[in-house]
């Protein structure tokens, strides 16, 4: 058996946790191989909304087992009040959740240090959500992390050293941490963790594929926020793409199958950093007003602009996607016109490969426009449904992508989900 692998294509935020509780009946595993809390993914279904933020989003199908990977980041403190929120709605996460035992755990201070850092770089901000991810990661890197696993080896000394450490980082850069209830809250979450089945993750995956059980790996934000290929500097500390399910869970490269790769009919972007095709005017606006596009985790208003077949492309080969699932098609419902990037302008060179740098001021998108559908398409239950625009507007897509759109999402809910290949609904 092999992996197949689930990720954004664009700056997160493309509908992936809705997209994995779709798919997720065909599988017996769902893993989360990379990044931390300030990833949120959204499911609604049965009238009802939730928000996962470290815990697969194959929880809520039928009871398959679902892995928090090595390349996952956790805060032990919100991951308390996520798996308890979802133990009262009827949940035995106990039972169904495994949690590596080589992540990286977030500690109260990688939180001041992620504040203090924000603050040092003024005008500079990156744009992070505050919770720890980056300095977590760095850590990592320059070998100095605690580990899950470390509760069971001399766990105390090891979170004391990690501690001191950086309260002296902090202090040097002149900040005078207190970290008040803060720590006890968090010691209190780490006696929490040990309830759950703490294991070496990569024995288990493996070890499942060789039983022949069905894995598919769940990615969090989007390729164009990967460390080494998105637009650096305002990135993620860790890859979000195809090969990052191989280092995040212990996968060889030729254990990967199907790769999804996720988009949505427009693209959008949260917190700083460069945006192509970023709309500034009245149609920007109504898309984030119809699209409901606020973070789900910080509550952000995201970026809102057209798509851009530019950094799609260079999304799809970088993470060899076999497959493309377009969200929110619906949002685009109602516009006369429809607008998608194939070129940029830079400096008056006509550019279709994604360049080193993306900074606005030099590029100036290249539209091609296309006859809008001017159908509500949130009621139909298949694709002969479509009206004849929008089926034109998906064979664009996938010349200019060369790669099949199988998945078409035209609402929020598990129901409002079209899929255009058979073999998919098996």
């Amino acid at each position: 058996m092999k992996v197949d692998v689930l990720l954004g294509l664009q700056w997160g935020d493309e509908g992936k946790g809705k997209v994995v509780d779709v798919l997720t009946p065909r599988y017996d595993v769902v893993a989360r191989f990379q990044g931390g809390p300030n990833a949120g993914h959204t499911l609604e279904f049965e009238g009802k909304k939730y928000v996962l933020r470290s815990i697969p989003s194959g929880i809520f199908q039928h009871g398959q087992i679902n892995i928090i990977g090595n390349g996952v980041v956790l805060d032990p403190v919100l991951f308390r009040e996520e798996a308890e929120a979802l133990e009262k709605s009827g949940i035995d996460l106990k039972k169904i959740l495994k949690i590596s035992k080589k992540v990286h755990l977030i500690m109260p201070t990688h939180r001041l240090l992620d504040a203090a850092n924000e603050r040092a770089k003024g005008g500079s901000k990156i744009g992070t959500t505050g919770k720890g991810i980056g300095p977590t990661y760095t850590d990592k890197v320059s070998r100095n992390g605690l580990r899950l696993g470390d509760l069971f080896h001399n766990f105390e000394a090891k979170y004391e050293a990690a501690k001191s450490r950086h309260i002296s980082m902090l202090e040097s850069m002149g900040e005078n941490p207190q970290l008040g209830d803060l720590e006890q809250k968090w010691l209190d979450a780490m006696d929490y963790i040990k309830g759950y089945d703490i294991v070496d993750s990569e024995h288990l995956v493996n070890r499942m594929l060789a039983e022949g059980k069905s894995v598919l790996c769940e990615g969090a934000q989007g390729t164009l926020l990967d460390v080494d290929f998105g637009s650096y500097p305002f990135v993620t500390s860790s890859n979000t793409i195809c090969a990052g399910a191989c280092s995040g869970l212990g996968v060889a490269p030729n254990k990967i199958g199907e790769v999804y790769g996720i988009f949505k009919a427009y693209c959008t972007r949260v917190g700083a950093g460069p945006f192509p095709t970023e709309l500034f005017d009245e149609t920007g606006r109504t898309i984030r007003d119809l699209g409901h596009e606020y973070g789900a985790v910080t509550g952000r208003e995201r970026r809102c602009g057209w798509i851009d077949l530019v950094a799609l492309k260079y999304s799809i080969m970088i993470n060899g996607v076999t497959q493309l699932i377009m969200m929110k098609s619906d949002v685009l419902d109602g516009f006369d016109e429809i607008k998608a990037c194939v070129a940029y302008d830079i400096e008056g060179e006509r550019v279709t490969e994604f360049p080193f740098s993306i900074e606005e001021d030099k590029i100036v998108p290249e539209y091609v426009t296309l006859p809008g559908w001017k159908t509500d398409m949130t009621g139909m239950k298949s694709e002969d449904e479509f009206p004849e625009a929008f089926k034109n507007y998906i064979s664009f897509l996938e010349k200019e992508l060369a790669t099949p759109i199988t998945i078409v999402s035209i609402g929020p809910d598990r129901e409002q989900t079209i899929v255009r290949d058979s073999k998919l609904t098996k």
